[in-house]
């Protein structure tokens, strides 16, 4: 999904231009705290807030010296196949720079908010400036065949040589006239391509698929290749991928639309059934079977339109259906939904700078976020302006079911988990509410057939045995001392195991207010086994302006100490408390003392 930008507003001077450029594009404007006086949100460093946005790819317009944009980003840019856009804007308003993503949006961005402005927008991209379009970022509704070649001609065409533009394509008309290299405006599937010829496709064609269960998807992927050939059209003339939404979960279906790079699209039966007018080959046997007289003939044209014609009626397979409607124009817009998708990402600990980039670009993709509401206020600018539910402690079930559900009706979630989501955390929910059956309190039919994404984040053992040093050097295990969930017995059973095995433990929900007794008793357990000297690290709100970090002796630890924002990592027998010049450090050795006195030995 496209994301809105952010407009960054540095100082009073560019306040009312930064407000003027977020009015045209409907975006947001986060101002620099005591620097500004009105913005949706403030920052305190316009580096950090730039790099934030950017990692997470949202546009970033700044009103401010194109140097801090610059400086900010730097260490970020890796392929600006997928960079978003970053934009500078003189305090005045005179002048608009597009940094970064000239071919993502960032000159059409440029020239919206110079005309909003009355600005002059400083494209440097070398086919708009000398040719007025880039060959490699085609107008909606229109996709370039051959991607691969298109430098190769743009460099012919900046070299001083022409074009000669074959087809109707109104957005290339005012490229100079020669041969130097050819441009074919045509679906037509055409084999002569290359840097002399680049071939632009129209997306007028609407792909309608249906399957069986657990179709192969080579089989429904040979169809539709021998479907297009039998059209000659080229795959990249393809719109969307649409079948009826109890098929939004299948493999074959889902796979089809990442091998055409096309949008997948989801339409009730209701919607389908209303095509039936329309429809060449109408089934009473599948109305009997889901509800509409045709899915595969129904979702094409119910993608096309009303202009929508058959190029190619149902042809079908023992498993698969697929049909392929014709609109008179290309197709700038998606009818249906999409399948929802439930992204269950942890946050870390809750600083910007220890969360994932993956995370922070699931988190600006979703719709809605689903959590905690202190986790959902941890992400500070990624959270604004979103749809958000907030669910207490103690909710987890109810939290983890309303995301699912959500995601069912084809929205993007995002359930929102701190640490790791994996980790004592929501993760392993959301799979036990998807694979518990309708008699179990599980989830909807709908809710099952959504996309579900894993993304790790920062785990409290993990931030804790950064600040301490390197206590996780060998063998560790995690332990939950709460026993709301999982019987004390075994929480005992786990603590003798782990002690005998001389692990370093860290302790998650080591306290509560009215449980107090099982971290006292996991100290005796492992006094049974390491000496009292061991180190424990006592770790609080990490990653937060209160961390608090101390060292203690296991025959030392008081429970008193502990609080339900306290990691507790114990060290193994092996393990070391060095005092270096920036404080105690705690380490475990993995052995190469004795990998060293062995080869000297030998």
């Amino acid at each position: 999904m496209a994301l809105k930008p952010v407009v960054l507003a540095l100082s009073r001077s560019g306040e009312a231009v930064a407000h003027r450029v977020a009015a045209c594009l409907g975006a947001q404007v986060h101002g620099r705290e005591g620097r500004v006086d009105q913005a949706d949100a403030f920052f305190p460093d316009a580096l950090d807030r730039t790099r934030d946005l950017f990692a997470a790819g949202v546009p970033v317009i700044g009103v401010c010296a194109s140097g801090i944009l610059i400086r900010a980003v730097a260490p970020l840019l890796a392929d600006k196949l997928v960079e978003p856009p970053v934009i500078s804007v003189s305090d005045d308003g005179a002048v608009v720079v597009p940094l970064l993503g000239g071919h993502r949006g960032a000159n059409r961005l440029a020239a919206d908010i110079s005309q909003a402005l009355g600005a002059v927008a400083a494209v440097t991209t070398a086919g708009d400036v000398a040719l007025g379009v880039a060959l490699d970022a085609p107008p909606a509704g229109w996709r370039l065949v051959n991607r691969s070649d298109a430098k190769g001609a743009m460099a012919a065409l900046l070299s001083g040589g022409g074009a000669q533009v074959q087809g109707d394509a109104d957005w290339l008309v005012d490229l100079p006239e020669g041969d130097a290299v050819r441009l074919s405006c045509t679906m037509d599937r055409l084999d002569d391509l290359g840097p002399a010829h680049l071939q632009f496709s129209p997306q007028c064609l609407t792909l309608g698929v249906g399957c069986a269960r657990d179709c192969d998807p080579a089989e429904l992927a040979t169809l539709v290749d021998d479907v297009l050939a039998e059209a000659g059209v080229a795959p990249e003339a393809v719109h969307s991928v649409n079948t009826i939404t109890l098929k939004g979960d299948e493999p074959a279906i889902i796979d089809l639309a990442v091998r055409l790079d096309a949008p997948l699209r989801l339409f009730e039966a209701a919607v389908l059934d209303a095509e039936t007018p329309r429809l060449a080959n109408p089934s009473d046997v599948v109305f009997a079977e889901v509800g509409t007289h045709g899915v595969a003939e129904a979702s094409a044209l119910a993608q096309a339109g009303p202009a929508g014609r058959f190029l190619v009626e149902k042809r079908k397979t023992a498993n698969a259906t697929c049909a392929l409607v014709i609109a008179p124009d290309p197709l700038v817009e998606l009818r249906g939904r999409a399948r929802g998708r439930l992204s269950v990402v942890g946050i870390g600990p809750g600083q910007a700078a220890w969360r994932t980039p993956e995370v922070s670009k699931l988190v600006a993709q979703a719709d809605e976020l689903v959590g905690y509401g202190l986790y959902i206020d941890l992400l500070g600018p990624l959270a604004l302006g979103k749809e958000r539910s907030d669910f207490p402690l103690g909710g987890e079930e109810d939290r983890c079911r309303y995301a699912l559900e959500q995601a069912g009706k084809g929205k993007n979630v995002a359930l929102v988990c701190s640490g790791d989501a994996g980790i004592y955390a929501m993760g392993a929910l959301v799979f036990e509410l998807l694979d518990r059956g309708p008699d179990q309190m599980g989830v909807s039919a709908a809710a099952r057939r959504v996309e579900v994404v894993c993304s790790p984040g920062v785990s409290a053992l993990q931030g804790a045995a950064a600040r301490a040093g390197a206590p996780l050097g060998h063998d560790f295990c995690a332990i939950s001392l709460s026993d709301l969930l999982t019987p004390r017995e075994d929480i005992v059973k786990r603590l003798k195991a782990a002690a005998e095995g001389d692990f370093v433990i860290a302790f998650y929900n080591p306290v509560s207010m009215r449980r107090r007794t099982l971290l006292a008793e996991a100290r005796e357990i492992l006094l049974r086994h390491r000496p009292g000297a061991t180190p424990v690290m006592l770790a609080s709100s990490l990653g937060r302006p209160e961390e608090h970090v101390r060292y203690r002796r296991l025959d030392e630890l008081e429970v008193d100490e502990v609080d339900m924002l306290t990691v507790v990592l114990v060290g193994s027998s092996h393990s070391r408390l060095a005092q270096l010049g920036e404080g105690p450090r705690m380490f475990t050795p993995r052995g190469y003392a004795r990998k060293i006195d062995g080869d000297l030995a030998g």
